[in-house]
């Protein structure tokens, strides 16, 4: 039987942390070991302190980083080059397996040889709105396919989109890839996943494979996040001038703003038009991040340890 690995970035951590390896220990194509690269010790302690020993047991390894030294990219290398499996799945620490096939509809396009990485479908968690319901409907329909390079003409940015939120990975193909990039802002993933697609390779959307996975970010943090995007995406021209996302971005508030005038749900209007408006503009501002003063990168960054 092929491995597979389970690899978590972890940053002050709750409880959905246990529910997330509760739920990985009862897969049905068995997990191999699960890989924790925890950012501040501190935080970990706080909140596992009485309870570590949940931690300690063979199928689970645990390291602790500072917060100089994560990176959303070395951070993942670092876990990756402890993994010895056949194959690994990427998640974050706030993606809760939907059921116990997870695991095995994930990596299935790997073992069959149809893809050499895979990304789940996410869904809105029972907390989510009507916004954040739609925006996982849009980027995670209910459809699986295979793409490749030949999908361009159609789905444009699309064709390498990829998610670690829950992503799987062909381990032979990562080293021969050279893995994710050493020092990376945001965007890990995407700049793994074009690489792949140029490669000649193909990567599989999954929707039968499923992970709850709701974010509630302010129209401040949605400018930060999108800010780093914007930066991710200006430093690999070569992946991201060829293809807009911009476009993309305009389809989805269109189909957003309908939804909501379908639903008789007017009140959420204005904090889309604001959401859109903020998420725009710190994508501009990102990607001409090389004209922007320091001391401004710092207040638009998510990611602030990345530029010190």
């Amino acid at each position: 039987m092929k491995t597979v690995d389970v690899i978590i970035p972890v940053y002050k951590p709750d409880i959905r942390l246990k529910k997330i390896i509760s739920r990985l220990r009862q897969q049905t194509y068995p997990v191999n070991r699960i890989i924790l690269i925890n950012t501040g010790r501190v935080y970990f302690e706080q909140a596992f302190g009485e309870d570590m020993s949940f931690f300690e047991t063979d199928d689970i390894v645990l390291r602790h980083i500072s917060e100089e030294q994560f990176d959303h990219g070395s951070t993942r290398r670092m876990a990756v080059s402890i993994s010895k499996a056949d194959y690994f799945v990427c998640m974050t620490d706030d993606a809760l397996p939907a059921d116990r096939h997870l695991i095995k509809e994930l990596t299935a396009p790997l073992m069959e040889g149809k893809a050499s990485a895979a990304y789940a479908r996410q869904l809105a968690g029972k907390d989510a709105d009507i916004v954040e319901k739609f925006s996982r409907r849009f980027n995670y329909p209910a459809v699986s396919r295979i793409k490749n390079s030949q999908d361009f003409d159609e789905l444009g940015i699309k064709t390498f989109f990829c998610s670690n939120a829950c992503a799987a990975y062909e381990r032979k193909t990562y080293d021969k890839l050279g893995g994710f990039e050493k020092h990376m802002i945001f965007n890990e993933d995407m700049v793994y996943a074009g690489r792949l697609v140029d490669s000649g390779a193909s990567i599989a959307y999954v929707a039968e494979a499923r992970v709850l996975h709701t974010h509630h970010y302010t129209a401040m943090q949605q400018l930060k996040r999108n800010f780093d995007l914007g930066v991710s995406q200006a430093q690999f021209p070569e992946l991201f001038n060829r293809v807009s996302s911009q476009s993309e971005g305009i389809r989805m508030i269109r189909g957003m703003l309908g939804t909501l005038l379908k639903k008789n749900e007017y009140n959420k209007i204005p904090s889309v038009i604001i959401n859109s408006a903020f998420k725009l503009a710190g994508y501009k501002l990102g990607k001409a991040y090389k004209k922007l003063p320091q001391w401004l990168i710092m207040k638009l960054t998510m990611n602030r340890n990345y530029w010190r």
